[in-house]
């Protein structure tokens, strides 16, 4: 596999600035709609399996629609990925948006499956 040491440097630089939330908590804070559960994935990964309830905005798309879904700056936005690593990268953006309230799920799905928390198709 190939290295990715710029990829995971530019992470790390993300998540000194950012907050990260357990799955746990993540799913504590929307069962109680204080939050809303971004999934930032490609497509097909949402396809495969995701978080009920997840809004989906890709990595890529984010950015552009995040005003749209998620019109108030004050809203608690939980971003989460695969592992952890885009989430990270999506968060820090939306913070230099102005959302006041974001956090990325530590572990990303990856570890929200391994607790055994819900998961939709």
């Amino acid at each position: 596999m190939a290295e990715h040491k710029d990829y995971e440097k530019l992470v790390a630089e993300a998540k000194k600035r950012i907050t990260e939330i357990s799955p746990t908590n993540a799913a504590a804070k929307m069962k109680s709609d204080s939050a809303v559960i971004v999934d930032v994935r490609e497509r097909e990964e949402w396809d495969e399996g995701h978080i009920p309830g997840a809004i989906h905005l890709s990595r890529g798309m984010i950015e552009l629609d995040i005003e749209e879904k998620v019109p108030d700056p004050e809203t608690m936005i939980i971003c989460h990925c695969g592992g952890g690593g885009r989430s990270a990268l999506a968060a820090e953006s939306l913070q230099k948006m102005g959302y006041k309230k974001v956090r990325s799920m530590a572990g990303g799905f990856r570890a929200w499956k391994a607790l055994g928390l819900p998961t939709a198709k």
